[in-house]
This record gives C-alpha cells, sequence and structure tokens, in this order.
C-alpha cells in the first residue's frame, strides 16, 4: 500500500439527527453502563510516530470516524425499511452478518420491516424473477449455523444500479445493506450516488466482504481467520502425506488473486510450509537460483517439502486466458496444475523420484462456517452497520482499524486493493517460517521490475487494464 496517498475519510449524511435513539446508553463516563459515540469521535489511521515528522495531522485524510450506536438518529424506526443483499462469492461469515443486522434493527431499533434479495444485485431485477424475503430474527436465528449465504448470491449486475435504485425507490427502502468485496462496493458507491442524484433518503451502507482481506485500511475482512484456519487444516494434512512418502511433495492452492494475505498467513500458522509463493513476490521456475532448484535442494536434504501457492501467484509465467468472470475479474490460468506439472516434469527429467500430492480447498473453504473469533467479528459488523445507517450515514462501509470499529468512505476503500508488501515486517515472518530464500529469481534487476508492475497492477481497479 503506498502510504504517502491523500485520502478523504469525511463521512456522508443524510441530514440532522434529532431523534431520539430507542437504545438507551449513557453520555457519562464511569457510571457502568455503555456509552453513545460521538461524531467527533476518531481514530488516526496513521499511528507511527517518527521523532521529527512534525506536527500530528489531525485532518480529515488522517481521522476515520468512530463507529457505533448515537444518541439521536436520523431515521424514525416505526418508518423504516431496510434491506440486505449478499453479493459476489461465498466467504465464510455471511449469514453471521446477515443475521446481526437484522437482530440489532429488530430487537435494539424497534424496525419491523425488514427485507433480503436473493441472488445478489440480480435479485432487484423484475426480469430475474427472484422474490424478495421478509427478515425477522425468528427467520435468521439459526443461519449462522451453517455456511454459504441464506439470500443467496451471484456475481454482477452492478453496472444495471439504475434499475437497483428503481427497485429500492418503488419498495420504498430507507436503509440499504450491502455485503460484498471491492467490485460490490463500487457498485454499492453508483447505487448511492444516484440515490443521492434521485433526491432520496436511503441509507447505503457497505459491509466488506472479501476472503483474500485485500480491502484497503482494514485490519482484516470477516471470513479471513476462517479461511487461515481451513487452510491450515489442508496444510497439515498434505504435510503428513509428504512426510510419510520418499521425497514426497505436498502442493496447496490458496485464494489469492492479487493479494497473498491467506497464503503467508497461513504459512505462519502451519510452521509446516517450506514454500510460499504470493502474486507480490515474483519467482522464476528454472535457473540456479529459481522455485525448481531451490525445491531439489529442499528435497537432498530434508526429503520432504510442502508448498503453499496463491491462485494469482506466478501469473506471468502461464498462458492469460483474457477471459472475464461476472465481476469483471480476469479469469486466472491454474498456477496450482502448472506447478504440480512442471514439477513432476523436472524431477522425471533429472531421474530423481519424488511423490506427489496435490490439494486445492478453495470451495470447502469458502462454504465454511466460520470459527469464534470471525463469528464475533461479523456480529459486531452487522451490529455497527445498522447504527450507521439509523443514524444517517451513507456511502461508507464499516471496517475494523486498529482494532476500533470506523466509518470509511466507500470512494476511499476502493481506490485500488491491498496487497502484502515484500518488505513487511509479516512477510518477513513467513520467510523465516518457510526458510525459503527471500528471492527466487535469476536476475534481480528484472525482479524489481516485476515487483514494480506487480505493485502497480495492485492500485488498479480489477476491470482496469
Amino acid at each position: 500500500m503506498i502510504t504517502s496517498e491523500k485520502y478523504d475519510f469525511t463521512v456522508e449524511t443524510l441530514g440532522e439527527c434529532k431523534v431520539p435513539s430507542p437504545i438507551q446508553l449513557s453520555t457519562v463516563v464511569g457510571d457502568f453502563r455503555a456509552n453513545y459515540v460521538k461524531d467527533d469521535s476518531f481514530v488516526r489511521y496513521h499511528v507511527n510516530v517518527f521523532r521529527d515528522s512534525g506536527e500530528d495531522d489531525k485532518t480529515s485524510s488522517n481521522l476515520m470516524q468512530k463507529a457505533g450506536p448515537r444518541e439521536f438518529i436520523y431515521f424514525d424506526p416505526k418508518h423504516v425499511k431496510a434491506g440486505i443483499c449478499t453479493c459476489g462469492g461465498l466467504c465464510p461469515g455471511l449469514n453471521d452478518v446477515i443475521r446481526s443486522v437484522v437482530r440489532c434493527l429488530y430487537t435494539r431499533y424497534g424496525v419491523r420491516r425488514i427485507v433480503g434479495f436473493q441472488f445478489g444485485f440480480k435479485g432487484f431485477f423484475a426480469d430475474e424473477g427472484f422474490e424478495i424475503v421478509e427478515l425477522s430474527p425468528n427467520v435468521v436465528d439459526e443461519i449462522h449455523k451453517i455456511g454459504g449465504s441464506f439470500l443467496g448470491t451471484s456475481r454482477g449486475g452492478g453496472e444495471r444500479y439504475m434499475e437497483v435504485v428503481d427497485c429500492i425507490e418503488r419498495l420504498g427502502i430507507n436503509a440499504m445493506f450491502i455485503i460484498g468485496g471491492d467490485g460490490t462496493q463500487r457498485g454499492a458507491l453508483d447505487i448511492a450516488n444516484e440515490v443521492s442524484k434521485r433526491g432520496l433518503k436511503v441509507s447505503v451502507i457497505g459491509i466488506p466482504k472479501t476472503v483474500d482481506n485485500d480491502l484497503l485500511f482494514i485490519d482484516r475482512s470477516f471470513g479471513f481467520e476462517t479461511a487461515v484456519e481451513k487452510a491450515r487444516e489442508a496444510v497439515m494434512a498434505i504435510h503428513m502425506e509428504a512426510h510419510s512418502q520418499i521425497n514426497g511433495i505436498g502442493l496447496v492452492k490458496l485464494m489469492g488473486r492479487e493479494s497473498g494475505f491467506i497464503a503467508a498467513a497461513t504459512a505462519l500458522a502451519s510452521h509446516e510450509a517450506n514454500f510460499c509463493l504470493i502474486p507480490e513476490v515474483p519467482f522464476d521456475m528454472d535457473g540456479p537460483n529459481g522455485f525448481l532448484a531451490n525445491l531439489e535442494k529442499r528435497l537432498c536434504k530434508h526429503h520432504h517439502a510442502v508448498i503453499i501457492v496463491a491462485e494469482g501467484a506466478g501469473q506471468e509465467l502461464l498462458t492469460k486466458t483474457n477471459e472475464k468472470d461476472a465481476s469483471g475479474n480476469i479469469k486466472l490460468a491454474d498456477i496450482g496444475m502448472y506447478l504440480r506439472d512442471e514439477i513432476e516434469k523436472y524431477f522425471k527429467n533429472r531421474k530423481m523420484h519424488i511423490n506427489m500430492k496435490y490439494i486445492d480447498p478453495s470451495y470447502q473453504i469458502r462454504a465454511a462456517v466460520t470459527d469464534a473469533n470471525d463469528s464475533i467479528y461479523c456480529e459486531r459488523l452487522g451490529n455497527n452497520a445498522a447504527h450507521a445507517a439509523m443514524a444517517g450515514k451513507t456511502k461508507i462501509v464499516i471496517g475494523l482499524v486498529h482494532d476500533k470499529f470506523v466509518h470509511i468512505p466507500i470512494s476511499e476503500v476502493t481506490r485500488h486493493r491491498n496487497i502484502v508488501d515484500a518488505e513487511s515486517a509479516m512477510w518477513r515472518d513467513a520467510l523465516d517460517a518457510t526458510d525459503q530464500p527471500i528471492m527466487m529469481v535469476n536476475n534481480m534487476e528484472m525482479a524489481r521490475e516485476r515487483i514494480a508492475r506487480a505493485a502497480a497492477n495492485g492500485m488498479k481497479k480489477p476491470n482496469e487494464k
């Protein structure tokens, strides 16, 4: 992430909050009651302090507004009709978030009209034929115990934002909660801008969902910890296979189109990976310092090896598909199958016996039920989203920054994707965990150019060339 960029964290609101909140909290510190959150309460984005850095930056480019219940709200709960949809790929925690939003609106604010749109943005379109779902605590109370999305999901449709707003206006929606990744949130911003253009009083709140953990600013996206735990189980299984064979090689492909956070975190969590290949750090296959030569050295010394590869790693080595999915993402070539085939070919040519095992647990991970930490996180995300909507906030996502829940403008969080910094402490620790070479390339100058290109691509939106 390029920290020298200037951001504007100013939060838009629908108007002045004059309605007393039905949630009875406190404005006094020390009375053993939970407190309301004020609009002038912020979290600093830049927290690193340098002795000669000058004045502390207390401007809108550095201060993020804290999330939470306000003493006065914008909407009268009796008149509110809320809508919820989930978009994009599956991710652990979708049902937890739906449940949390519904329960907070219903039980804390007394909102009685809550509807769910089925199968993402397609649920708004009459030509798709999907009925809206009436939601209440009785309907959603048990959905956190299953994976997937209770409302269903789909990719695409955000480009038809005019029709989405037509539906919102026709149904009298006042608060719209849109759960999805960066592509979905760009669609949410288009929806919110069209709402403003029409003069409608509708709060549009994004709840960021991306299992790859590649959204700007936030500490982690929901479902990430569950994904790492499930990925760790796959690595443990493949390690047992590799360790039990003569020159056993275990290869696990994990999610991570442009960001290697899951792969790096899994390497740290498992303690059993010997190589971690991510999109941000290029590698050569051949040559004296390439991946295959280093893999051979590992086998000669330890007689087994475990490899984690993110799905977006090494794409420059493969034939590009030049195809896009419904969300506008380039369809990636399969790095897992490529590595498996190249490894087998390399050792066959060298007449060296290996026993190769390959696992791709991606869809199993995406459909998993949340672990305890993610379940807590989703509950709090949903609560804070409900609080933000009732206070008339709009065009924002709810995020966790420096362990505090904040409002972040959608326009800022979707500027570009977050990627693993190859010079960061986290990647340094991942290298320590795997004991792999810092760089597996034969020409450092070319490697620097590839790293620069990867960083530039990370700053592009998915549909940019």
